[in-house]
């Protein structure tokens, strides 16, 4: 796990991150035998402050949502696919909103092009992201759900991360992060769709 502090802002200063982490997951046996190559995923989490927090309810969220969302996927996307190391074959994305802030929050962020699309592009990806939002205290474990990149019915590749970040977040804060795997699940033998059909 690596950690950066003290990252700040895009041109508006309306994006305010006070920490970037980075986990990187190398399976290398499962089932009792070796996972050849070695399946690889990878984490990157933003921990923002909410830019709606402190406002009450806000019937409009596209101010926050112009403010930050582009310029987050443009901070995560790139660092995501750095960190796997590799041709990103599966994806998914999250947003954990501390407790003074709501879901909705979060999906705002996460659920628009202007984020969203950062991501697709730097994987070469047309799929819609799977995601998991909620509300929850600081070190609250989440799970991340991956997809293919571009054929969201590709069994092999549905799977999931589990991600923690132990001082986050804040209740004033959002953790958002994405999630990148190299491969589908290890050891992954389940038939194709199409033989159901």
């Amino acid at each position: 796990m690596t950690e950066t502090a003290g990252t700040t802002a895009d041109t508006t200063g309306a994006l305010h991150v006070r920490k970037i982490t980075t986990f990187v997951e190398e399976i290398a046996a499962e089932g009792g035998r070796p996972v050849e190559p070695v399946a690889r995923v990878a984490v990157v989490a933003a921990v923002i402050d909410n830019p709606w927090h402190g406002q009450g309810f806000v019937d409009d969220l596209s101010g926050g949502i112009d403010a930050v969302a582009s310029d987050l996927g443009a901070l995560l996307a790139p660092r995501v696919v750095a960190a796997l190391g590799a041709t990103v074959e599966a994806y998914g994305k999250a947003a954990i909103v501390g407790l003074e802030g709501e879901v909705e929050h979060g999906s705002a962020l996460i659920h628009t092009l202007k984020f969203g699309d950062h991501f697709r592009t730097a994987a070469s990806a047309t799929t819609l992201l799977p995601a998991v939002e909620k509300r929850a205290p600081a070190g609250t474990s989440f799970d991340i759900p991956l997809k293919h990149i571009t054929d969201a019915t590709i069994r092999s590749h549905h799977q999931s991360v589990e991600v923690q970040v132990a001082d986050a977040p804040h209740a004033g804060e959002i953790l958002v992060a994405l999630a990148a795997a190299a491969q589908g699940r290890p050891q992954q033998r389940l038939a194709a769709l199409a033989t159901e059909q």
